[in-house]
Formats: structure tokens, sequence, C-alpha cells
């Protein structure tokens, strides 16, 4: 068990707001209320602690794709991500043949029940031709409620999301089959009508899929999908803040409409993130990176990205001008509560795993808990 600490004198971000010269209390794995006389106490003025980040949208790392490695390499993805600060990551699947994904699935599930993964995403094969990204078409399909199943039930349990192009045939359908089942309907890779997407919404999908990107752009008389997603407040928006996937003045639109409470940032990483420019396979495609972006070989299409979490909370505080409070928001809480994780991770609270991040005076990691145990350790 792990010794017991007080992380004293930094600013420590909590729901209720930012405690200068604070402290947090660990005692074994969690969060403690009282620290015992013999804790050790690690000094930390000058610096940010705040919650590990949480990330829903997530298909590998450190050169370990989570839809095709072995378990080995979807546990070097992990760790490659946590030493960026993100202590909780839902392994995303891009589009592949049923029986590979059933069969992934059970393989992930298993991860999920050791406590290495939070989940599993399937983000295909039930998406748009006209709007596929980095997308083998020639596997993707309409979302039937009897395969949408077959992918949850493989999952045992653990399937934490799905992404579909709700306007095909079976979408609706296939929405209410997931609220039903406490797996999350994400609209995403859509041709859908602003209409189109209110239905759905009022079906039961509760996320955009990483917003603006592989659906149609809003338009002034015809608002399409973007226009639905920021104005319900039912839903939370994905988004991939690396400076590629998105221009600020659309971040900060984005942000901005739908506040801090509605949106999750992701990194929608591929193999190459944490681990550098090359090619790679994202599924059967082959992807390019080159100066840390990535885009299919055939076509060039942007393919995921090489984001991990800690950028992105960096990007958003220092270029996009958010409070720290903000980021925290949508990095860690909204995440952790749209997984229904929030008794557990997401915020620092006494009770809840000790997952934490530690930033210096510029945003940049120095040290990185998870339940308790330094995986970066500071100084």
């Amino acid at each position: 068990m792990a010794t017991s600490k007080v992380l004293a004198g930094a600013q420590v971000v909590l729901p209720t707001g930012t405690l200068t010269n604070g402290r947090v209390i660990v005692e074994g794995a969690r969060v403690s209320g009282s620290a015992p006389a013999d804790a050790e106490t690690v000094d930390l003025t000058g610096h940010w602690v705040v919650p590990g980040f949480v990330d829903i949208h997530n298909h590998g790392g450190g050169g370990a794709s989570f839809t095709s490695g072995t378990v080995e390499d979807v546990l070097k993805g992990i760790h490659t991500h946590r030493l960026h600060g993100t202590t909780t990551v839902v392994a995303s699947f891009v589009t592949g043949e049923m029986d590979f994904l059933v069969q992934r699935a059970g393989l992930l599930s298993e991860l999920a029940e050791q406590g290495d993964i939070a989940g599993i995403h399937f983000e295909g094969p039930f998406i748009s031709p006209c709007r596929k990204g980095a997308h083998d078409e020639t596997l993707l399909r309409a979302p039937d409620p009897a395969d949408v199943r077959k992918l949850v039930d493989a999952a045992r349990g653990h399937a934490k999301m799905v992404t579909l192009a709700t306007e095909l045939p079976g979408g609706l359908d296939s929405v209410r089959l997931l609220a039903e089942h406490g797996v999350i309907a994400a609209i995403g890779h859509t041709d859908a009508t602003y209409e189109q997407t209110v239905e759905a919404i009022d079906a039961g999908a509760t996320v955009a899929t990483h917003l603006f990107n592989a659906m149609p752009g809003l338009g002034h008389r015809v608002p399409g999908p973007i226009a639905a997603l920021l104005e319900d407040e039912r839903i939370t928006v994905e988004l991939i803040n690396d400076g590629t996937h998105l221009h600020p003045a659309s971040f900060e639109l984005a942000f901005h409409h739908a506040g801090a409470s509605r949106v999750a940032l992701i990194t929608d990483a591929m193999d190459a993130a944490g681990f550098g420019d090359g090619r790679y396979m994202l599924g059967p495609l082959e992807v390019e990176v080159k100066d840390s972006v990535a885009r299919l070989v055939e076509g060039g299409s942007i393919a995921g990205s090489t984001l991990t979490l800690d950028r992105a909370f960096k990007r958003s505080v220092t270029v996009d001008g958010l409070s720290v409070e903000d980021t925290v928001r949508a990095i860690s809480a909204n995440p952790a509560k749209l997984l229904g994780q929030y008794d557990t991770v997401g915020s620092l609270e006494p009770g809840k795993d000790a997952d934490l991040v530690v930033l210096d005076a510029s945003f940049d990691v120095k040290g990185v808990m998870r339940k308790g145990e330094w995986v970066v350790e500071p100084f």
C-alpha cells in the first residue's frame, strides 16, 4: 500500500473552486480528509494540482493500437497516456469486420475488468460513407439494432459509447436500444440534417463525437447537426483541441455556446501519440504522421490525432484563455460524469481515487499520480 502523503503548498482545483496554498491528503489509493502523523509531505509550492484527466475517446498511443494491438500493446498505449496525465481512459475502436470487433471487445473487456481501462467505445462501423473520415468504407454498415446489440453484448457490460450516423436505417432504434442498456449513443461521422439530429437527441443520444469534424458544416440556412448539438442541454460535445482539428474560433464558439458543463476534451489519439512521426496503421488503413499531424496515405483525410490531454489542457488555458477551473471540468469532471464514474474519479474529494496531475506555472506536467502511486514522480 502506498505511503500516506500530504501534497502541500500548491493551487489545488476542487469542485468548489481553487485553494491557494492548498493541500491534498492521500491515504493508500484514495484522497483522505485527514492525515496521519507520519505522513510524508511533498512540497508543491508554485504548482497546480488538478484531478487526473479522463479521456473518453482514444484509439492508442506509444506506437500501440487499441483496435488491433496485443494486450501488451494496449497496456503500453495506456501507460503512454498516463505519463501525460490521463489516469482514466476509454479504449476506442475504429471500423472493422463485425466478427473482429466482437473478438476485440471480448479481449478488452478483460482489461476493463482489471481496471486498466474505463470501458470500450465503438466508433464505427455504423457511420455514414459520406463522412467516413479515416474509416474503411467497404466495412461500413447501417446501424441495425441486432448488430449494435451484438457489439454491446460482446463487451460484457463494458461498452460505454457507440458512435452512430443516426440518420441511417435503424439509427433511431439503435439509439433507443443503447439508451435502454445504459450505453452512450454518440452522434458522429454523420450527414444528418438539423431535423434528423433533433430526432436522434429526442431518442436518447447524449454525446456529439468530435463536434465539427466528420459532419456537415454550420450553415445559415441549413444549420445541420452542429446547431442542434450545440443548442441542446442534453448533449455533451467532444472537442479535439490540438490546433489542427479545430480553428481556435470554432473551439471558442463551441465552448462559449455549450458552456463548461457540456464540453469533454478528448484526444482521438492514434498509435503515434507520444511516439513520433512515421507510417502507422489505423484499422486496415495506412496513416502517415508528419509534423505530428496524422493523415491517411490514400486521400489525405485527417486520421485521428497525436494529441495527449496535457497538451489539450495547456492549449485551452494559454491559447484559448479558458480558466483552469473550466478546463478541469471539461477534461476531468464532465467525462467522468458521462461514464457514470464521478463517484470515484474526475475530482479531488475525500473517498475518491487519488488520481491527480501536478502542473508547473506554465501548465506542463511535473507529476502524475494514479490510485495513490506516482506514475510520474515530481522532482
